[in-house]
């Protein structure tokens, strides 16, 4: 079901960014009201810019202190380089790599799953959702928590979902890999040039 402010929101920024209105029935509520819609002032291009970042800060679920680090930091690489590295970072998040393995149904329910310590990093157990992964290390979902009803669907979701490339999962032991860096496929809901440039100015 979905919950009325995340679909005010998605409705807002005019993409359905998040799980709970990535579905048919939120498509045709977005479309009737799209129809039945007065006329509306068209946004400025600060106000277009601000859009695509806000569209970015909610799928990810981030606060806008640490989104906007993220941005600051890939700001001070070459220009080429800023939209990759923006990516990379919302990416390589502990609690979105636990979202892409299935192990969480969104992206919020995989940062509370890691805040509460039922997810491991290289056999340890950690519980910051924004810690950066690289390249070698090892998720897991922590032997105490195995049995948990939190995973109990977990082997469906796998079957409905594609597992990102820069990801490997062993269904057997549970257990996954970061085995390179994630690159976007061109899908995304969001503009990052435009975020590039909203924080740019």
């Amino acid at each position: 079901m979905i919950s009325k402010p995340k679909y005010k929101i998605a409705r807002r920024l005019g993409a359905p960014i998040f799980e709970k209105t990535q579905t048919q029935k939120y498509a045709a509520r977005a479309e009737r009201k799209v129809k039945t819609r007065g006329f509306s002032k068209p946004k400025s291009e600060y106000g277009l810019q601000h859009n695509e970042k806000q569209k970015a800060r909610m799928q990810y679920g981030v606060s806008e202190k640490q989104f906007s680090g993220y941005v600051k930091s890939a700001l001070e690489k070459k220009a080429a380089l800023a939209v990759p590295a923006i990516f990379e970072s919302l990416e390589l998040r502990l609690d979105n790599a636990v979202y892409r393995l299935g192990f969480a149904p969104t992206r919020r329910a995989a940062r509370q799953m890691v805040s509460h310590g039922h997810i491991t990093v290289n056999d340890k157990k950690t519980s910051v959702p924004s810690r950066r992964l690289i390249i070698g290390d090892s998720l897991a979902i922590r032997p105490g928590s195995a049995d948990s009803a939190l995973f109990k669907s977990w082997s469906e979701r796998v079957d409905a979902i594609t597992i990102p490339e820069w990801l490997t999962l062993d269904m057997k032991s549970k257990k996954a890999e970061v085995k390179g860096i994630p690159k976007s496929t061109g899908d995304l809901l969001f503009d990052l040039n435009a975020v590039v440039e909203f924080y740019s100015r």
